[in-house]
């Protein structure tokens, strides 16, 4: 639902959150008050030391205060646990228990600075175990009240105003162009909006540099997130909420449906082609994009002997240095590599550890890529597409392919990466191919919205494309996540279960598993207009119209809407998932069955909790390691049956 208004403004929590953050306190509450008439009714009431009287008092009083703010919040948390997300008519009181509890914060602060002033002053000729209980009080008092202060600005909207957008039925804009005024309000909004964004970002990635790219960088993400944002207005809890459910219903859908029909061989293959070879390929490969993360990866991956190998290698002198580029001056980095693909010093040509900038790697707009002899639209992902564009610069126009070349002209070139290494590789494979026809990619988990169609189908022939389950990244694309925006709505207005109950059920069923929730999620051909309507006296849900909500209650992809320019995965898709039961022991080893796949099967997100973890470039390599376990082959590229490499 939407942001709870008190205070004159809108915050980000909802009336139904304080049910869980109410409870833990509630039950801090009770004990406090129980040990403090524990502690009254042992003296009973009489003390025998100085400041008596103000000892007295101070334990009346809070014992008085204790009990106001357990009812207070007895009250709170009931009123909370009522109604749905999207029905607060049962929690309209809400806002005045709020004032109630932030009134009762006045007496404890003063009860507070009075039991301080009596331990400073009065409590030495006391009991010990008097003074310890009032300190105690003291310090539990004001460690309530930071929480509290930091809670209030971790859910302050500096954007909450308690009515932002124009009626439901009002089309954006017309009232806004109606006057100068209205256009400056909204303007501003935005840009305040904009900033909102930007701030946090900066202190997100404070440890990033502050220069004048990264400025860029983060006004340009900043933008993307207001933007994506700005036309709903659900509180965190309520995604969250919505996620927990999606993930059900994706379970009960993935279990209800037929096996699906894989393909027997990669479409843009021969088909002889071997599926296993081509597998036994990407596991060695991913060894070398694995190896690209350097002594961080490394030393995780080998947890005991990580470090010793390393210890002795860091700081070694090598001749050469000057063809090793930028921050690795212990090489440390350089020193891993070889351990994890068990090449020696003499196999490299040129290492470069110039970093990438994942900040322009997140932005989602598009540039032209034009290829030679390739039909049709032609463009890519901006920020993966210019970190190619460097790398092929660095490679071409420094001559060092040609140097390579010209010392092993036997070798063929292999590109591979991960994540948004993966990305940049397939750019660079695409940009590269009329130069050297024989090139392979392979791209590990690469980001979903990359490729237009024309250059994704023009990649089949030389780039294979490794994902791993669930992994969120190949699946992560502006229609993707206005489908996922648009589906979390779908099935959060239309839940009859109070919030607390989705959590705690979502909890449970991510930790023991068990049957999905039975919770309905269809709409009921309920359309935009109606979700539009104020809920209760409540705000709506949409706070402006967007392409991505044409129709709530159809199930067509926001991917069909020109919004944004579509963008797919590169070349031939191979798609590793567990083999048997989703749900298994943590000590139960895992079966992978690897099929070729297409480039529409990653069209929507998949909630799981191993959307992120699938992505992980040393679980990719354990998986591809358990499915080539039976044919093992050694990390020297000499050693293939087919030919030697060169990787890039």
């Amino acid at each position: 639902m939407p942001g709870m208004v008190v205070f004159g403004r809108r915050w980000g929590i909802a009336s139904d959150d304080l049910v869980f953050p109410g409870s833990f306190e509630l039950f801090i509450r009770i004990l406090w008050w129980i040990g403090t008439m524990v502690l009254f009714t042992y003296h009973k009431g009489h003390f025998e030391c100085n400041g008596r009287g103000v000892l007295h008092s101070y334990l009346v009083g809070l014992l008085v205060v204790l009990a106001l703010i357990i009812l207070s919040l007895c009250a709170i948390v009931y009123i909370s646990a009522q109604g749905t997300i999207t029905n607060p008519g049962q929690r309209r009181s809400m806002p005045a228990l709020v004032y109630l509890r932030a009134i009762l914060y006045v007496p404890e602060l003063v009860w507070a600075c009075l039991g301080a002033v009596w331990v400073s002053d009065d409590g030495r000729g006391c009991d010990p175990a008097t003074v310890g209980a009032v300190i105690s009080a003291v310090v539990a008092s004001w460690i309530i009240l930071l929480f509290t202060a930091v809670g209030v600005v971790f859910v302050f909207d500096p954007l909450g105003n308690p009515r932002p957008q124009p009626p439901a039925m009002e089309p954006l804009g017309v009232r806004d162009m109606q006057s100068s005024e209205g256009t400056q309000f909204l303007s501003t909004a935005r840009s305040l909006a904009v900033k909102v964004w930007e701030s946090r970002l900066r202190l997100l990635c404070c440890c990033l540099p502050q220069d004048e790219s990264y400025r860029a960088a983060f006004s340009s993400i900043a933008q993307l997130f207001s933007s994506f944002f700005s036309d709903t207005d659900l509180v965190p809890s309520d995604i969250a909420a919505g996620l927990a459910l999606l993930h059900q219903e994706q379970d009960k859908m993935e279990r209800s449906r037929d096996p699906d029909v894989v393909v027997p061989h990669s479409p843009s293959s021969p088909v002889g082609e071997d599926l296993e070879a081509e597998l036994e390929k990407a596991t060695h490969w991913m060894q070398f994009a694995a190896a690209a993360y350097g002594w961080p990866l490394y030393i995780y991956s080998n947890l005991f002997t990580g470090p010793c190998k390393l210890s002795g290698d860091c700081c070694r002198s090598r001749v050469a240095e000057d063809e090793i580029v930028g921050g690795d001056h212990l090489g440390c980095h350089f020193s891993s590599i070889l351990q994890t693909t068990g090449l020696q010093y003499r196999d490299f040509i040129h290492v470069s550890f110039h970093n990438q900038d994942v900040l322009t790697d997140l932005s989602a707009e598009c540039e032209n890529l034009p290829i030679e002899g390739v039909s049709g639209a032609c463009y890519a992902h901006k920020g993966i597409s210019q970190a190619a564009g460097y790398v092929y610069k660095r490679l071409v126009n420094d001559g060092i392919l040609n140097q390579a070349f010209s010392i092993a002209p036997e070798y063929k070139l292999v590109i591979t990466g991960h994540s948004l290494g993966a990305g940049a590789a397939s750019v660079l494979a695409i940009l590269l191919r009329n130069s050297f026809p024989t090139l392979q990619c392979y791209a590990f988990s690469p980001p979903g919205g990359l490729l237009s169609k024309a250059l994704a189908d023009y990649s089949k022939d030389f780039v294979v494309s490794v994902v791993l389950g669930k992994d969120l990244v190949p699946r992560l694309s502006i229609p993707n996540m206005e489908d996922l925006k648009r589906k979390l709505l779908k099935i959060v207005s239309n839940c009859n279960k109070p919030k607390y109950r989705i959590l705690l059920q979502g909890c449970w069923y991510e930790l023991f598993g068990g049957d999905p929730d039975d919770c309905p999620t269809e709409m009921d051909n309920r359309r935009e207009q109606e979700l539009s309507q104020p809920l209760l006296g409540e705000e709506s849900l949409i706070v402006r119209h967007s392409s991505s909500y044409q129709s709530l209650g159809s199930d067509e992809s926001p991917a069909h809407t020109p919004a944004h320019l579509p963008l797919f995965l590169p070349g031939r898709i191979l798609h590793i998932t567990e083999d048997g039961p989703t749900r298994r022991s943590c000590f139960s080893q895992v079966r992978y069955r690897a099929d070729w796949s297409n480039e529409m099967a990653f069209r929507s997100i998949l909630i799981s909790p191993r959307m992120l973890t699938d992505h992980m470039p040393d679980i990719v390599l354990r998986a591809l390691g358990t499915l080539t376990k039976d044919k093992p082959f050694s990390l020297c590229p000499s050693s293939l049956s087919d030919s030697q490499h060169n990787a890039i």
